[in-house]
Protein backbone atom coordinates (compact mmCIF):
# COMPACT_ATOMS: atom_id res chain seq x y z
CA UNK A 1 0.00 0.00 0.00
CA UNK A 2 1.30 3.45 -0.90
CA UNK A 3 0.85 6.07 1.76
CA UNK A 4 0.51 9.71 0.91
CA UNK A 5 2.87 12.02 2.70
CA UNK A 6 1.94 15.49 3.69
CA UNK A 7 3.92 18.22 1.89
CA UNK A 8 5.23 20.94 4.21
CA UNK A 9 3.62 24.37 3.67
CA UNK A 10 6.78 26.12 2.46
CA UNK A 11 7.31 23.50 -0.28
CA UNK A 12 3.69 23.77 -1.38
CA UNK A 13 4.06 27.57 -1.51
CA UNK A 14 7.21 27.25 -3.60
CA UNK A 15 5.39 24.99 -6.07
CA UNK A 16 2.53 27.48 -6.24
CA UNK A 17 4.89 30.38 -6.96
CA UNK A 18 6.64 28.35 -9.67
CA UNK A 19 3.33 27.39 -11.27
CA UNK A 20 2.12 31.00 -11.24
CA UNK A 21 5.34 32.27 -12.79
CA UNK A 22 5.07 29.68 -15.56
CA UNK A 23 1.46 30.68 -16.18
CA UNK A 24 2.55 34.34 -16.35
CA UNK A 25 5.25 33.59 -18.90
CA UNK A 26 2.76 31.65 -21.01
CA UNK A 27 0.61 34.80 -21.13
CA UNK A 28 3.58 36.92 -22.22
CA UNK A 29 3.24 39.06 -25.33
CA UNK A 30 3.86 37.30 -28.63
CA UNK A 31 4.72 39.91 -31.27
CA UNK A 32 3.46 37.58 -34.03
CA UNK A 33 -0.03 37.33 -32.53
CA UNK A 34 -2.57 38.65 -35.07
CA UNK A 35 -4.12 40.77 -32.28
CA UNK A 36 -0.78 42.43 -31.49
CA UNK A 37 -0.94 46.06 -32.71
CA UNK A 38 0.87 47.04 -35.89
CA UNK A 39 1.19 50.75 -35.03
CA UNK A 40 1.41 53.19 -32.16
CA UNK A 41 -1.50 55.40 -31.28
CA UNK A 42 -0.45 58.71 -32.78
CA UNK A 43 0.10 61.18 -29.99
CA UNK A 44 2.11 63.94 -31.59
CA UNK A 45 3.81 64.66 -34.88
CA UNK A 46 5.24 61.16 -35.43
CA UNK A 47 3.24 58.14 -36.65
CA UNK A 48 5.00 54.78 -36.40
CA UNK A 49 3.69 51.53 -37.85
CA UNK A 50 5.34 48.20 -38.60
CA UNK A 51 4.99 45.16 -40.79
CA UNK A 52 3.95 41.81 -39.35
CA UNK A 53 6.78 40.83 -36.97
CA UNK A 54 6.40 37.19 -38.08
CA UNK A 55 8.26 38.29 -41.21
CA UNK A 56 11.02 40.12 -39.33
CA UNK A 57 14.50 38.61 -39.51
CA UNK A 58 14.52 38.48 -35.70
CA UNK A 59 11.77 35.86 -35.75
CA UNK A 60 12.30 34.12 -39.10
CA UNK A 61 16.02 33.40 -38.71
CA UNK A 62 16.27 32.97 -34.94
CA UNK A 63 17.67 29.78 -33.47
CA UNK A 64 14.90 30.02 -30.88
CA UNK A 65 11.78 31.39 -32.53
CA UNK A 66 9.73 31.00 -29.35
CA UNK A 67 12.01 33.34 -27.40
CA UNK A 68 12.43 35.70 -30.37
CA UNK A 69 8.65 36.26 -30.48
CA UNK A 70 8.32 36.96 -26.76
CA UNK A 71 8.07 40.43 -25.31
CA UNK A 72 6.94 43.86 -26.42
CA UNK A 73 10.23 44.76 -28.10
CA UNK A 74 8.71 45.97 -31.39
CA UNK A 75 6.48 48.50 -29.65
CA UNK A 76 9.34 49.56 -27.34
CA UNK A 77 11.56 50.36 -30.33
CA UNK A 78 8.67 52.17 -32.06
CA UNK A 79 7.96 54.27 -28.95
CA UNK A 80 11.61 55.22 -28.67
CA UNK A 81 11.63 56.21 -32.35
CA UNK A 82 8.46 58.33 -31.97
CA UNK A 83 9.74 60.13 -28.88
CA UNK A 84 13.20 60.89 -30.28
CA UNK A 85 11.97 61.87 -33.73
CA UNK A 86 9.32 64.23 -32.30
CA UNK A 87 12.08 66.12 -30.50
CA UNK A 88 14.08 66.46 -33.75
CA UNK A 89 11.26 67.85 -35.92
CA UNK A 90 10.68 71.55 -36.47
CA UNK A 91 7.36 72.98 -35.21
CA UNK A 92 4.50 71.89 -37.48
CA UNK A 93 6.45 69.11 -39.18
CA UNK A 94 5.11 65.55 -39.26
CA UNK A 95 6.84 62.23 -39.80
CA UNK A 96 5.40 58.88 -40.85
CA UNK A 97 7.62 55.83 -40.34
CA UNK A 98 7.04 52.19 -41.19
CA UNK A 99 9.42 49.65 -39.70
CA UNK A 100 9.78 46.86 -42.27
CA UNK A 101 12.34 44.60 -40.57
CA UNK A 102 14.18 44.21 -37.27
CA UNK A 103 17.07 41.95 -36.35
CA UNK A 104 18.01 42.50 -32.73
CA UNK A 105 21.60 42.38 -31.53
CA UNK A 106 22.65 38.94 -30.40
CA UNK A 107 21.38 35.44 -31.01
CA UNK A 108 20.22 32.39 -29.09
CA UNK A 109 23.17 30.00 -29.21
CA UNK A 110 22.79 26.36 -28.34
CA UNK A 111 25.82 25.19 -26.43
CA UNK A 112 26.80 22.50 -23.95
CA UNK A 113 25.86 23.48 -20.43
CA UNK A 114 23.85 26.53 -21.51
CA UNK A 115 20.23 26.83 -22.47
CA UNK A 116 19.24 28.33 -25.80
CA UNK A 117 16.75 30.72 -24.18
CA UNK A 118 19.47 33.26 -23.35
CA UNK A 119 20.39 35.90 -25.94
CA UNK A 120 24.16 36.02 -26.43
CA UNK A 121 25.40 39.36 -27.76
CA UNK A 122 28.55 39.12 -29.85
CA UNK A 123 29.94 41.39 -32.56
CA UNK A 124 28.99 38.81 -35.21
CA UNK A 125 25.29 39.45 -34.44
CA UNK A 126 24.84 43.20 -35.09
CA UNK A 127 21.44 44.89 -34.81
CA UNK A 128 19.57 46.01 -37.93
CA UNK A 129 16.38 47.99 -38.46
CA UNK A 130 14.91 48.59 -41.91
CA UNK A 131 12.40 51.39 -42.28
CA UNK A 132 10.75 53.72 -44.73
CA UNK A 133 9.72 57.26 -43.86
CA UNK A 134 7.99 60.37 -45.15
CA UNK A 135 8.58 63.80 -43.64
CA UNK A 136 6.05 66.60 -44.11
CA UNK A 137 6.54 70.32 -43.54
CA UNK A 138 4.04 72.52 -41.67
CA UNK A 139 1.95 73.00 -44.82
CA UNK A 140 1.66 69.23 -45.41
CA UNK A 141 4.09 69.06 -48.33
CA UNK A 142 6.54 66.16 -48.51
CA UNK A 143 10.04 67.46 -47.82
CA UNK A 144 11.87 64.15 -47.51
CA UNK A 145 11.17 60.46 -47.89
CA UNK A 146 13.10 57.29 -48.35
CA UNK A 147 14.07 53.89 -47.01
CA UNK A 148 16.95 53.18 -44.67
CA UNK A 149 18.74 50.06 -43.46
CA UNK A 150 20.12 51.00 -40.08
CA UNK A 151 22.99 48.85 -38.85
CA UNK A 152 26.15 49.24 -36.80
CA UNK A 153 28.82 46.58 -37.25
CA UNK A 154 30.89 48.12 -34.44
CA UNK A 155 28.00 48.32 -31.97
CA UNK A 156 29.93 46.67 -29.12
CA UNK A 157 32.86 49.09 -29.37
CA UNK A 158 30.73 52.21 -28.93
CA UNK A 159 29.87 54.06 -25.75
CA UNK A 160 26.30 53.80 -24.49
CA UNK A 161 25.12 57.17 -25.77
CA UNK A 162 21.73 58.33 -24.49
CA UNK A 163 20.34 54.82 -23.87
CA UNK A 164 20.83 53.18 -20.46
CA UNK A 165 23.35 50.32 -20.34
CA UNK A 166 20.81 48.02 -18.67
CA UNK A 167 18.26 48.47 -21.45
CA UNK A 168 17.90 45.17 -23.35
CA UNK A 169 17.17 47.15 -26.54
CA UNK A 170 20.00 49.68 -26.16
CA UNK A 171 21.75 48.62 -29.37
CA UNK A 172 18.58 48.93 -31.46
CA UNK A 173 17.62 52.24 -29.84
CA UNK A 174 21.08 53.59 -30.57
CA UNK A 175 20.55 52.77 -34.27
CA UNK A 176 17.38 54.87 -34.13
CA UNK A 177 19.18 57.72 -32.35
CA UNK A 178 21.96 57.70 -34.96
CA UNK A 179 19.45 57.82 -37.82
CA UNK A 180 17.52 60.69 -36.25
CA UNK A 181 20.71 62.66 -35.63
CA UNK A 182 22.02 61.99 -39.14
CA UNK A 183 18.84 62.32 -41.26
CA UNK A 184 16.27 64.27 -39.26
CA UNK A 185 18.25 66.69 -37.11
CA UNK A 186 20.68 67.66 -39.84
CA UNK A 187 23.57 67.07 -37.44
CA UNK A 188 25.26 64.26 -39.34
CA UNK A 189 28.33 63.15 -37.44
Amino acid sequence: MIRARRIPGFIAAAFLVAALSLAGSAAAIDVTDPDYPRSLDQDGPVAVSWSDPAGFSEVRFSRNRFEARRGDWVRAIAKHLARRAAAALAPGERLEVEITDIKRAGEFEPAAGRSDHVRIVRDIYPPRIDLSYTRFDASGQIVDSGARELTDLGFLQRAGGTVAMGDALRHEKRLVDDWIRRDLSGRGD
